[in-house]
């Protein structure tokens, strides 16, 4: 089913560009949470005179993602964890601890915004992306440490 982006989605398209989806997630969720439109005649002619609109919210959003990364740039995060005496961790680090982590430092962020492949089973420095705009991934380095 094709339609038309009234916001910027993750893995899917920015606000304003026709896209084409399964029928079950347009009528069940796009379009209920009007987040989308179908792509008829008279709402591709209604996104053209909203274009300019558009097209100023993305790059508000791009400019607000650079400052993010810049904030973000070179931060380095020390999570404690519990570990046993072979220095092996009881659990894991995973991304929600270093989105606390990251607001004790005045710094809000979704925990899906952190590129976290598999969460952290072992002591040491690890590289993290933090995804905030679709090509703004700065990386925070997080430092796993003996409680």
């Amino acid at each position: 089913m094709k339609i038309i982006l009234k916001e910027t989605i993750e893995n899917l398209g920015v606000i304003g560009t026709e896209v084409d989806v399964a029928k079950g997630y347009a009528r069940n969720y796009l379009l209920p949470h009007n987040k989308a439109v179908p792509a008829t005649d008279q709402n591709r002619k209604m996104m053209e005179h909203a274009k300019a609109k558009f097209e100023l919210q993305i790059a508000k959003e791009r400019q607000f993602s650079e400052e993010m990364a810049k904030r973000l740039e070179g931060i380095a995060l020390t999570i404690p964890a519990k570990v046993s005496e072979e220095n092996r961790l009881y659990g894991s680090v995973q991304a929600r601890d270093i989105v606390n982590a990251l607001e004790k430092l005045d710094i809000e962020i979704e925990r899906r915004m952190v590129m976290l492949p598999e969460p952290i089973k072992e002591l040491g420095s690890f590289q993290v992306a933090i995804r905030i705009y679709q090509d703004v991934e700065p990386e925070i380095t997080v430092n796993v440490v003996p409680e």
